[in-house]
């Protein structure tokens, strides 16, 4: 199966009939031009360079291009200092645990106890992580008692692969804990999607006063979530007591997350629900989240091969929003920018941009993911 760019924007032809893992690897040497790996933005350890250079990571092993794994290499070298202790991140802040697992590939290969070291530093953090009085981790310090959806990609891959890696369980339990938690509150019974967050205190500007839930379903949120317990499933102990719950949970989400897929394009809307207002819009990087996990939970036998139509219908939906720039580069748009929770008219005005590290990231993940689906 191939797939084809649009004409437009393609000045050079570069897109004519790509298969998904070159899709993957024109977005990885797009920002390889783009970026010397130092100057990935931003300065910092940041979930930002840690998605992207994920998807890298994925595209690595199915290429076994050593570009890749250099530059990934580099980029962690210019963070992880010759001590072992990270050169700048909020050790308050769950993004910036996330790229943390970069760290145990480069440890596999490599052997160097620097980043064992900056891997002990990290994740032991979770342990005494401020919770709100049911014990769910707040997203960031300045946002007491405040869950976020994508903390659970921030936190439960790395954590689970520790646990694996080092053989400290306790982090399978504590993970397990935070997604099923995060799950019970903010599912919607209706629709069966994740409202962005919940304040069990009830104090956030955005929170119900009778439930704290966030107002909106907004589309990149939920897609971290998937992706995560696709991430940690992978990780978990085959007995363990929750994973069936979090398969279930999973295929909830999926199978609810299918009745919104936008029948014309394969896009899903930047919020789910409401894709009937005018002023609702497309977007790539939560289509590429979702097209990514349907994809891996049919490889990985937790959805029906029938699932396949939702995410290459979706996946040829982002497909076809590409352009190119005059020298051939992969210019990636429809890509919601950073956002805190809001409701409807925040979501609706939050600014769009090109080839972003997280929306980068996301365009890899479903393109490598695409690529296994297309090899069996």
């Amino acid at each position: 199966m191939t797939n084809t760019a649009p004409s437009s924007g393609d000045t050079t032809g570069t897109g004519a009939s790509l298969s998904p893992i070159e899709w993957a690897q024109l977005a990885c040497d797009t920002l390889m031009k783009k970026f010397k790996p130092e100057e990935l933005p931003p300065d910092r350890f940041h979930y930002h360079q840690g998605v992207f250079l994920s998807g890298m990571e994925k595209c690595w092993r199915e290429t076994k291009k050593p570009e890749y794994y250099n530059y990934i290499k580099d980029w962690v070298d210019s963070q992880i200092l010759s001590d072992g202790s990270i050169r700048k991140f909020n050790a308050n802040e769950l993004d910036d645990i996330q790229p943390g697992v970069l760290l145990f590939n480069l440890l596999e290969q490599t052997g160097d106890e620097r980043y064992r070291k900056a891997l002990h530093t990290l994740v032991p953090l979770l342990k005494t992580w401020k919770t709100n009085p049911s014990g769910g981790f707040w997203h960031k310090e300045r946002y007491p008692n405040q869950m976020w959806l994508d903390g659970l990609y921030m936190a439960g891959p790395i954590a689970t692969q520790y646990a694996r890696t080092f053989g400290e369980d306790e982090y399978f339990d504590l993970m397990a804990y935070q997604a099923i938690l995060m799950e019970q509150h903010t599912k919607d019974p209706v629709t069966g999607l994740l409202y962005h967050g919940w304040d069990e205190t009830k104090e956030a500007a955005w929170a119900d006063p009778q439930t704290g839930l966030a107002p909106e379903f907004w589309g990149r949120a939920i897609g971290w979530f998937p992706v995560a317990l696709l991430e940690m499933l992978e990780q978990f102990p085959e007995q363990h007591k929750d994973r069936e719950t979090l398969i279930n949970i999973l295929q909830n989400l999926l199978s609810a997350l299918v009745k919104f897929q936008d029948p014309a394009t394969g896009l899903w809307y930047q919020v789910i629900d409401k894709g009937g207002r005018p002023d609702n819009w497309l977007e790539n990087s939560c289509t590429a989240l979702f097209v990514q996990a349907i994809a891996k939970a049919v490889r990985l036998g937790y959805l029906e091969a029938e699932y396949m139509k939702y995410a290459w219908k979706g996946y040829q939906g982002v497909i076809d929003t590409l352009t190119f720039d005059e020298d051939g580069s992969l210019r990636i748009g429809k890509i919601c920018i950073g956002t805190g929770i809001g409701d409807y008219a925040h979501y609706i005005a939050r600014p769009t941009s090109e080839n972003d590290l997280h929306g980068a990231g996301a365009f890899i993940l479903m393109s490598v993911e695409m690529s296994l689906a297309q090899a069996e």
